[in-house]
């Protein structure tokens, strides 16, 4: 599944899938718009796994959950529990980062 957070509620989506997967980005990232397409292409590869991109300059309670510091970051959650994140802009980086989840 992939979608986009329209409200600072990444926590609730965290809390209620087994697997959360989430783009960390901003609109004057280009970097972040670079990787937007390869994260849903990997959602749509991976069902069973929640996908969400959060716009970590509207959501700043959501971007704490993973201690955002840079963009894009990527972060992976499994049974409500941070389990590893990383700042990238290879599709590769994140496929392992994804891989570590699944």
């Amino acid at each position: 599944m992939f979608s986009e957070i329209e409200q600072d509620d990444l926590s609730e989506v965290v809390a209620n899938n087994e697997t959360v997967v989430v783009q960390f980005s901003a609109s004057w990232c280009g970097n972040c718009r670079i990787m937007k397409p390869k994260f849903k292409m990997m959602a749509s590869q991976n069902e069973g796994v929640t996908f969400i991109v959060v716009d970590a300059e509207k959501f700043p309670e959501s971007r704490k959950l993973a201690n955002v510091d840079n963009l894009p970051t990527f972060a992976t959650f499994k049974n409500g529990k941070l389990v590893n994140q990383t700042q990238t802009n290879k599709a590769d980086v994140l496929a392992e980062l994804v891989a570590e989840v699944i």
